[in-house]
């Protein structure tokens, strides 16, 4: 182990600096971690909302497939990170990422009692060219801390939609239209938690909860790194 640590240093997901041996998370400069998302929040979405207030603009009135959702911190203050996460190899970056999110979260996610967390999938064709899904990683490294399993092999991305970053609202719920299709039963999972990197607009995973729900799930939650535009 201490071999691979010399090898494959662990780094600061905030600035992207080697960290010392023997420390976990961030760096002494980063220390006080990035921006974290504290309460009162959207009971929708998660986004910051006024006090006395159930839920934010965007989702007040809006129907939606999935139930609910949180996430942990600020984009502003971890967005190069994620980036670095998402196309730079920086998987190890997940580690940090589930222990804030089982550190601020913990009590909201053992609540929903989920039987299973199901990363939003790749196409195979950028899962090759890409090399690995974060979104999968990140669901391992949550799954290690919280007990609950990791489905993986339950959906399938059948399209391979263009990048969401590439369109507005509107484009976006069209683009993951029919994306995703079910491949096992999932009526015995009752209740599940999409797992993601960014919660944008929200078009994929409401499509993703969609289809879930279609095919018998109850309940279906979501946990992303963050969320654009906090």
């Amino acid at each position: 182990m201490k071999i691979l640590n010399l090898l494959y240093p662990e780094r600061c997901p905030a600035c992207d600096t080697v960290i010392p041996f023997g420390r976990r998370g961030f760096c002494a400069e980063c220390a006080a971690h990035p921006a974290l998302i504290k309460e009162p929040v959207c009971m929708k979405c998660g986004r910051p909302v006024e006090k006395q207030k159930e839920y934010c603009e965007d989702c007040e009135g809006t129907k939606r497939n999935y139930d609910g959702g949180r996430f942990a911190f600020s984009y502003a203050s971890v967005s190069a990170g994620v980036y670095r996460f998402k196309y730079m190899n920086r998987r190890a970056y997940a580690k940090t990422y589930a222990r804030v999110i089982n550190d601020e979260l913990g009590g909201w996610i053992r609540s929903l009692n989920a039987k299973a967390l199901i990363p939003v999938p790749l196409h195979k064709k950028r899962l090759i060219a890409r090399g690995y899904n974060q979104s999968k990683i990140l669901a391992d490294e949550i799954s290690a801390l919280t007990g609950i399993p990791v489905a993986d092999k339950c959906v399938d991305r059948v399209i391979n939609t263009a990048p969401q970053k590439l369109f507005n609202r509107k484009q976006r719920l069209i683009n993951v239209k029919k994306a995703f299709i079910v491949r096992e039963n999932v009526v015995k999972l009752d209740t599940v938690i999409i797992v993601d990197d960014i919660f944008t607009t929200g078009s994929t995973i409401d499509s993703l909860a969609g289809v879930l729900k279609e095919s018998g799930v109850k309940r279906v939650y979501f946990l992303t790194v963050t969320a654009a535009g906090t």
